[in-house]
């Protein structure tokens, strides 16, 4: 042992022996979560987790009450995240090698079928279970009160997650997507332009041509792998923000407590932890230990860790297991992409067939009217419900 400035210095053979906990500890800033301080410290101190709110509601756990529907979307998101990486080292956006590179790969590449399918029948589950989450929260009233804003973040999102999957219909560059693009962008070509241009202006900052071409290849690539998922990250991440503010998932109302809660007064403060069913400390105080004692606390309320994080890893899981199994049924690719053979009859992707039928009737009210007056309605519910 060694002294230094009045304090003993321990020899080389214990640092080495303590070297491991030390660097643990430089990772980690938190002990074994063990107890219930520690507990909290694990998401109060962790980057990744720190978007939990320490304790969370029982009924946030409970399957019947929101179905996880939220977490389900949000972990396809993930999924198509991992898989379109995967992708993108063999894909290029050529007119005339996108589809050849697609059908080689796949043929030729272990396990290349499987992520393409996955990523497939992914990109199309999320879409469903978009339209799901949206329906759970409005017939359960979850977008009421101060959840107003984060309703029309909702449908923005849900807009987004239609535009990711329309971007990457395009890709595979065969007669399916092909045509099916064709159809989309002469949806939107029926918005209303700039009176004197001779060529709708929608259509053709959709295409970047006034045809489904290599410019609008690449523009779709661009939009797909980088500009909407990095907005659609960034809009998540706001949304699951506001969620936490607004505290927590909506829930039932809180249940009287049974039993009363003890005063705690602090010596050093005139602080005083009232009874009743309400929070009665902050999230700093009970990280610092400076809280009532935990049995003590808000009824029904129940610690983030491990109860809420073990229910997300499962939904996780058991999400990734379902697409696994979808990845056994092979995602259609069709013959090279030939702008001479259009298929009878050509279809738009599936969630826009009901605009693609309304066009045939009002080429103005199936590709503007309605549409913009669907999403307007469901981003103005919270405004008008009272």
């Amino acid at each position: 042992m060694a002294e230094f400035k009045g304090k003993v210095r321990e020899g080389w053979l214990g640092y080495l022996e303590n070297l491991p906990r030390l660097f643990l500890r430089s990772i980690f800033r938190h002990n074994y979560p063990n107890n219930d301080v520690d507990r909290s410290e694990v998401v109060f101190k962790n980057f990744f987790l720190h978007i939990h709110p320490v304790k969370c509601h029982k009924s946030v756990i409970d399957p019947w009450k929101t179905l996880g529907l939220g977490f389900i979307t949000f972990s396809l998101f993930m999924l198509l995240v991992g898989t379109g990486v995967v992708l993108m080292f063999y894909y290029i956006p050529a007119e005339d090698r996108a589809y050849t590179i697609m059908k080689d790969w796949q043929d030729t590449t272990p396990f290349a079928m499987m992520f393409r399918n996955m990523h497939r029948w992914g990109a199309h589950m999320m879409v469903l279970f978009t339209f799901l989450h949206m329906s759970r929260v409005f017939y359960t009233g979850g977008y009421k009160s101060t959840r107003r804003w984060n309703w029309v973040i909702g449908v923005i999102l849900m807009v987004m997650t239609l535009l990711l999957s329309f971007t990457g219909y395009l890709l595979p560059w065969d007669q399916l997507a092909f045509w099916a693009i064709t159809v989309g962008s002469e949806i939107a070509g029926y918005a209303p332009g700039i009176p004197g241009m001779e060529h709708n202006i929608n259509r053709v900052m959709l295409l970047a041509s006034t045809t489904v071409g290599q410019d609008a290849l690449i523009r779709f690539y661009v939009l797909h792998v980088a500009v909407l998922p990095l907005a659609a990250g960034t809009l998540i991440g706001v949304h699951f923000w506001r969620i936490r503010k607004d505290g927590g998932l909506a829930r039932p109302p809180d249940v009287v407590r049974p039993d009363p809660l003890r005063v705690v007064q602090r010596s050093d403060t005139k602080e005083s932890f009232a009874p009743g069913v309400k929070k009665t400390y902050g999230l700093m105080e009970l990280v610092r230990g400076t809280c009532p004692t935990v049995s003590n606390g808000p009824y029904n309320f129940i610690f983030t860790w491990p109860n809420l994080l073990r229910a997300e890893l499962v939904v996780f899981m058991l999400t990734t297991a379902f697409i696994l199994l979808l990845s056994f049924l092979d995602a259609p690719l069709e013959e090279a992409s030939n702008p001479t053979k259009p298929p009878n009859p050509s279809k738009a992707p599936w969630y826009f067939l009901g605009l693609q039928e309304m066009v045939a009737f009002s080429a103005f009210w199936g590709g503007v009217g309605i549409p913009g007056l669907i999403v307007l309605g469901l981003a103005v519910i919270p405004y008008f419900d009272r």
